[in-house]
């Protein structure tokens, strides 16, 4: 059985929880600890859930915030449903079936 999974980023939330509710509040705090990011990077990891972060601006997410990474991401896990076909619940067809419905092959027959 295949597994879905998938995260949620809540650095907003997080930085709400902490009276912090601009990106740019966040640019300073970030230089101090090295990160040296823009307004804009800033905001989009802010306003968006990125693909991928440096495990160094997560740890001064986590230092800035007092948290913990799982408190920035909330993971879920779950079974993949079975996928179901157009007609419902029934299996598809048996594959000999199908080859009934190809054409037969052409025969050149030679001029007479």
């Amino acid at each position: 059985m295949k597994r879905k999974v998938g995260y949620t980023w809540r650095l907003r939330e997080v930085m709400a929880q902490h009276q912090i509710f601009t990106a740019t509040e966040l640019v300073p705090l970030l230089h101090e600890r090295g990160i040296d990011l823009s307004a804009s990077q800033v905001h989009r990891l802010v306003s968006g859930t990125p693909e991928r972060l440096s495990l160094q601006v997560m740890a001064a997410f986590c230092d800035i915030l007092s948290c913990t990474p799982a408190d920035l991401v909330a993971t879920t896990a779950e079974n993949a449903g079975v996928r179901k076909t157009a007609t419902g619940d029934l299996p598809a067809p048996p594959a000999d079936n199908i080859a009934k419905l190809r054409p037969r092959p052409a025969r050149i027959l030679p001029d007479a």
